[in-house]
């Protein structure tokens, strides 16, 4: 009967105390309180912003709750990334650091106040969180485990005080932007020594194997020709560096494009540098989304230093979190957290730029260091319109294209001389205008979604080319560049690319260009070392590109053997690209497969296979050896075209 005077809820509880506040109070009493007292204000600002609450906050505790348990937990998370911020500016003795629980349980509430066994195993999960760690019950886990990106230690059913039945604990190892806590993954407990010592053992075993299976990419003989992915390399002379995406912190995924622009943008910035070794977009945006250890990370993309952060926005607000983590080493080279008005987005970007340079001892040219600081546009919405339109350019269908025009044209209307929309927007016109030519493309796919004509389309293109070209960028070098190979303007072609790379050197599609270039203007042993050096700095590319181009440039010396290796990696990843069915088609035809040689053209060509030419097809192949095109031609006719 006693119950039934109380209301009973299912709630999500957290409980946070200071790890070793006893000795901050014993050493310096006043400067605890004052540290607590601030740092209680930031708990407590959080827990509103998480739509929480706080129950009490006795001492150095807080209790607080939440009608969302993935709110709950996403709170945690933040809690720990901002007191980590704040203490980093700290003298070590003074850091105050805390241990959170959190637990999804029934209670009693009275008035404000809660009680029962669900808060109990919140301050049981609290207890044995590690400091600066989160620990969550299983009934937390079991709620959110699909829901958010994290990784977790499962550490055993705990005995809880006044609680008949064990209950499961789990220690969150990583989450995004938490870069301390991913380092603390590496560095396991004791009990797990020796397990990390096998793991350790069949790792050199693997590294061994690698080695010794992989050299060079144009292998003379064998059909197994390596990729970059299963070949070693030794991390590069300067300081190279990973910049992952930045999440999203803004509680709306509308907010999305903001933060991957804003990623973008950075990538960009410091490819500029020669002085860094900076991976490109492809493979740092695979982990876009992935709780993952940093050291694991490291050593996938073979860096040294990990870039990564968050962003929230909120109206004309934005606070970027910013951490650069030597990754060999374990630990922070800086932290820094910036806050501001929208307007002084462009004013962060310069100083976290200058911040990473300055870390990383870079030495600048003076080229470079005016560069670095200059921004494409001073205006807000110009840049918001552009970012907005790049989410939709990179999805790279032709609807997601046309919605792409739209926004870079707002920019542009908005400041007339915004280079990057215009490089943008004529290779989006530019697409289309090729679908049209020779009738090789048998739907305009392109072109119906932006609805143009092939006059419009090529009058478009050429129309913001020239418009680009007014303040070019890198984008408009490498654009310029692939028109002009196409048009076999090939001396125009190699010093755009040129350009294009002294601009932004780490850019992996630009070296792809440049070795695209070398590759038709008859100098393929010269391609090969901007292939490698894009794959380096691109491994976790999983498009077919570089595989064709390096086929290409295995074509263009004499190596058909190796050159259909690379071509059926593209084919197979693409069967629907006809330039890699035409390519690999030729290769079969020249090694005596000639019916695999038919049965691929057939595949790719379907009703217009009757209609097409070898002639045609080499209208797209700029060759400047007419040998290599010949060959080229000769291999299209054997596999059954005209």
């Amino acid at each position: 009967m006693a119950d039934e005077c109380y209301k009973r809820k299912l709630t999500a509880i957290l409980s946070a105390d200071v790890a070793g506040y006893s000795r901050l109070m014993r050493e310096d009493e006043e400067a605890t309180v004052r540290t607590l007292t601030a740092y209680r204000n930031v708990l407590t600002h959080l827990i509103h912003q998480y739509r929480g609450r706080v129950v009490d906050s006795p001492g150095d505790n807080i209790l607080a709750e939440f009608g969302s348990v993935v709110d709950a937990v996403n709170c945690a998370v933040e809690i720990q990334r901002d007191l980590a911020e704040r203490n980093a500016e700290l003298p070590e003795n003074r850091r105050m650091q805390f241990r959170i629980g959190l637990n999804l349980g029934d209670v009693i509430e009275d008035g404000e106040r809660i009680y029962g066994d669900g808060v109990n195993i919140a301050a049981r999960m609290e207890s044995m969180a590690e400091v600066r760690g989160v620990c969550i019950s299983g009934t937390v886990y079991d709620a959110i485990e699909s829901k958010i990106g994290l990784e977790y230690d499962f550490f055993g059913e705990q005995e809880v005080k006044n609680i008949d039945k064990p209950v499961r604990a789990y220690r969150v190892l990583s989450f995004p932007g938490a870069a301390a806590h991913r380092v603390i993954k590496a560095k396991k407990r004791t009990r797990r020594f020796w397990r990390n010592v096998v793991l350790a053992m069949v790792g050199l075993l693997l590294l061994g194997t690698v080695l010794a299976g992989g050299y060079f990419y144009f292998k003379p003989q064998g059909t197994k020709v390596d990729s970059v992915e299963e070949v070693a390399v030794p991390l590069p002379e300067k300081p190279s560096l990973a910049v992952l995406p930045f999440d999203n912190m803004s509680g709306d995924p509308a907010q999305e494009y903001f933060s991957d622009g804003m990623t973008e943008d950075l990538i960009t910035d410091l490819s500029q540098l020669s002085g860094l070794f900076v991976i490109g977009r492809n493979s740092t945006f695979a982990y876009k989304g992935k709780a993952l250890d940093i050291r694991r990370i490291a050593q996938e993309l073979n860096v040294r230093y990990v870039l990564e952060g968050s962003v929230r926005r909120s109206a004309n607000r934005v606070r970027v979190n910013v951490q650069l983590i030597d990754a060999a080493a374990g630990h922070h080279l800086w932290a820094k957290r910036y806050d501001g008005q929208l307007d002084d987005i462009f004013d962060l970007q310069d100083q976290i730029n200058q911040k990473i340079v300055s870390a990383l001892a870079v030495k600048l040219t003076l080229g470079e260091q005016s560069q670095l600081v200059q921004q494409d546009t001073d205006n807000v919405e110009v840049y918001d319109n552009y970012l907005k339109g790049l989410e939709y350019y990179r999805r790279n269908t032709p609807d997601d294209w046309a919605n792409a025009v739209a926004y870079f044209q707002k920019a542009i209307k908005l400041e007339q001389e915004f280079g990057k929309a215009h490089a943008l927007l004529a290779r989006i016109y530019g697409q289309a205008a090729v679908e049209y030519i020779f009738g090789l493309v048998s739907e305009t796919r392109w072109a119906s979604a932006l609805g143009v004509s092939y006059d419009e389309a090529q009058e478009l293109a050429d129309k913001y080319l020239t418009s680009a070209e007014k303040n070019p960028t890198s984008l408009y070098y490498w654009l310029a560049s692939r028109l002009s190979l196409n048009n076999r303007m090939h001396d125009r072609a190699i010093a755009e690319a040129g350009q294009a790379l002294a601009l932004e050197p780490n850019n992996p599609d630009i070296l792809v260009q440049m070795a695209t270039t070398l590759v038709f203007i008859d100098r393929p042993e010269e391609a090969v070392p901007f292939l490698k050096r894009a794959r380096r700095l691109d491994p976790n590319y999983r498009g077919a590109d570089y595989d064709w181009v390096t086929g290409m440039a295995s074509f263009a010396m004499g190596n058909i053997k190796a050159a259909s290796v690379f071509f059926e990696k593209a084919y197979n990843y693409n069967p629907d690209e006809r330039w890699y069915a035409f390519s690999l088609a030729v290769t079969y035809a020249h090694l005596g497969r000639k019916q695999e040689a038919r049965d691929v053209l057939n595949l790719a060509t379907l009703e217009i296979y009757d209609s097409v030419a070898a002639t045609t097809v080499l209208v797209y192949l700029p060759f400047k050896n007419s040998d290599v095109a010949d060959r080229f031609a000769d291999g299209l006719k054997k596999a059954g075209l005209r």
